[in-house]
């Protein structure tokens, strides 16, 4: 038989507190670990399909760009230039086409003192407005000088400048004054 004697001076410590207490630290510390490598796999996770999706919008853009700079080429051909050039000529055809005759005959009609007439009149479309050209033959001076006060003082026709002015003596013409003039009109 043996006997176990404990021939120190001092006692033996009893370290079961110390042991309990480091496994259960270290418990929280693994479960805190497990956490928070779980949200970082996530969060790596969501990254990584975030960096996908940029690749793919770069590579897009990258796509759309050399697109864009093949169309560039192209529509700086000359071909290209000739065509852009005669649909430009055709939309402006088209606009003067949409110019709204009947109303500025309208509106010239209530300008318009007796003894003047209109002669030609040729409209350039600018930004919803209208730069007309009017060449007006009157009788004589009077009816000249009623004619432009009543264009001053028109609200459809408005910047009214006046181009030439020319008489004749002519016994035979029914215009004894040609006026030519350009007047802003508005479109509305």
């Amino acid at each position: 038989m043996k006997l176990r004697l404990n021939l120190s001076t001092s006692p033996r410590e009893n370290k079961r507190p110390f042991l309990a207490a480091a496994v259960a630290i270290g418990g929280v510390a693994l479960i805190a670990f497990v956490i928070l490598s779980h949200s970082a796999y996530v969060s790596w996770q969501a990254n990584r399909a975030f960096r996908a999706d940029i690749s793919h919008w770069e590579s897009e853009i990258r796509t759309d760009q050399q697109k864009r700079q093949a169309l560039e080429i192209y529509f700086h051909t000359p071909e290209s230039q000739q065509i852009l050039e005669r649909s430009a000529f055709l939309n402006s055809l088209i606009g003067e086409r949409s110019f709204p005759w009947t109303k500025i005959f309208m509106d010239l009609e209530q300008t318009l003192p007796p003894g003047v007439r209109v002669i030609s009149i040729s409209p350039k479309l600018q930004n919803g407005r209208a730069q007309v050209a009017l060449k007006v033959g009157a009788l004589d001076d009077a009816s000249k000088i009623k004619f432009l006060e009543a264009m001053e003082k028109s609200k459809t026709f408005t910047g009214m400048e006046l181009k030439s002015d020319s008489s004749t003596e002519q016994a035979t013409s029914a215009d004894r004054i040609t006026l030519e003039l350009t007047v802003w009109y508005e479109i509305s």
